[in-house]
């Protein structure tokens, strides 16, 4: 069960990994986490894949995650009449709502609302940020550009508008109807994209109401303007580079990267960084030289999962891409500049008993050299605390609950095992010791250090500590 590792591996399902054989080859290369990704494939693709990931579940007996990755608010220009056009520097360009098919002097862009945000000296970009253009003048209907970087342009490409909070929905229909299939068949957790303020997130709480946990993608400038408002309203974190990198200067990324991991640290939230991570993957059977290194700061940064997009979901080598994620985040969390790190980012507990019982677990873990730290847990808040002061120690969390199990998943160094809760101290130690020896976590003669809380069974109450010594069967 022990991965011999901390961070998580989330692998994008697609039509490169849909049959049960395949997904069964990528849990065994070192995928935690599968997510669906609602920009691409029908609910009945997406439900041959749930099914195939329970079934591998029950089988093994390992909590798998499942994450939903919503579409969201995509911009897009409409069409054009002969189905691209070339845009010089200098030129003017009208965006408008008719809907007529485009050339070169305009385009439809089918979003009134986007129109009506637009002020003169905001940029768009169009194409992924290969097209940029600048407001000129705002009507009522459309707006004339100029174009201040050309190319070619085809129909139905992609906009941002990095420099403007459109009033648009974080949820639209369709995200909606994909919403209600995902947590119709047990997804447990949501991604939210293109999230620009907190009441995004609050909107989608409504919908969800505790169904699964919610997640928060950060790709636009102003959602990282109030993250920490956002953070605090997420369940977990996610750096999409994709369109953060569109939206913002390229040199920006990394620094955001680590900005929000160590934000995310701090709350005790996991935190996912995400896109391109091993790109030539999907066509080559090895990495670059820069991708490794690009998954290694991730690992070394302490985000708790690294994910995998286009490389498992459509690439010719997605158990190869698993296998090297895998094999990378290993060689990281050997380096004794790795622990280094981890210790120089330590956070403060919070002043709460639960919060002092789990620091002081992490310190009498490593005093004593213990084999593992045990939780028990209803909610997954005592094991997320653990996982937030990043022991030396694997952490061990023994949950009732299928559903926190899997969510935990996506949590650093947690390893969960459903099992029935304590009903006394004795039990506690006795769960604790055979989950461990079994979980191959802890041998006889180990010691663990065991966190629950009393009354057992009370959900929010981390308030014991106790040392248990492994016994031999």
């Amino acid at each position: 069960m022990h991965r011999e590792r901390n961070v998580k591996i989330v692998a994008t399902l697609g039509p490169a990994s849909s049959t049960p054989d395949r997904i069964r080859a990528l849990v065994e290369a070192g995928a935690d986490v599968f997510r669906l990704n609602f920009s691409h494939g029908s609910h009945d693709d997406h439900l041959v894949r749930i099914h195939a990931v329970r079934a591998l579940e029950q089988e093994t007996g390992r909590p798998i995650g499942l994450l939903a990755d919503l579409q969201g608010p995509k911009l897009r220009i409409g069409a054009f009449r002969d189905g691209a056009v070339d845009l010089l520097p200098g030129q003017n360009f009208r965006l408008d709502i008719e809907g007529t098919p485009g050339d070169a002097t305009g385009v439809t862009l089918p979003h009134a609302e986007v129109l009506a945000s637009l002020k003169p000296d905001t940029d768009l970009l169009l194409d992924d940020g290969k097209i940029r253009l600048r407001v000129k003048d705002v009507h009522s209907g459309w707006a004339m550009t100029e174009v201040m970087v050309g190319g070619r342009l085809s129909d139905r490409k992609g906009v941002n508008l990095p420099d403007t909070v459109v009033p648009l929905s974080a949820l639209t229909p369709k995200d909606r109807a994909d919403l209600a299939f995902a947590l119709a068949h047990g997804v447990d957790w949501v991604a939210l994209s293109f999230v620009q303020r907190p009441d995004d997130l609050r909107e989608a709480r409504e919908l969800i109401q505790g169904r699964a946990a919610l997640l928060a993608k950060i790709e636009k400038p102003s959602a990282v303007d109030c993250l920490d408002e956002i953070v605090l309203l997420c369940d977990a974190l996610m750096v999409a580079r994709g369109d953060l990198g569109v939206e913002m200067p390229l040199q920006a990324v990394p620094g955001l990267q680590k900005r929000i991991v160590r934000t995310a640290r701090r709350a005790g939230k996991p935190v996912v960084v995400a896109t391109q991570m091993l790109e030539s993957m999907i066509k080559a059977p090895v990495p670059t030289r820069a991708e490794v290194s690009d998954v290694a700061t991730a690992v070394y940064d302490g985000a708790d999962a690294i994910m995998l997009s286009a490389e498992s979901a459509s690439g010719d080598y997605p158990v190869e891409s698993v296998r090297t994620m895998d094999q990378i985040a290993r060689q990281v969390e050997r380096d004794p500049l790795y622990r280094g790190i981890m210790d120089a980012e330590h956070n403060n507990p919070e002043s709460t008993a639960s919060d002092a019982i789990t620091a002081a677990a992490r310190q009498v873990a490593e005093t004593i050299n213990a084999a593992a730290i045990v939780t028990y847990t209803m909610s997954g808040s005592t094991a997320l605390r653990a996982a937030r002061e990043r022991p030396r120690s694997p952490i061990l969390c023994l949950t009732p609950l299928v559903d926190t199990a899997r969510r935990l998943t996506l949590a650093w160094g947690v390893n969960t095992v459903v099992a029935p809760d304590a009903i006394n101290f004795a039990d506690m130690i006795a769960k604790a010791t055979a989950l461990a020896r079994a979980s191959g976590l802890a041998k006889p003669g180990d010691n663990l250090v065991v966190t629950a809380g009393v009354p057992f069974g009370s959900p929010g109450n981390t308030n014991v500590l106790r040392i248990a010594r492994v016994d031999a069967v």
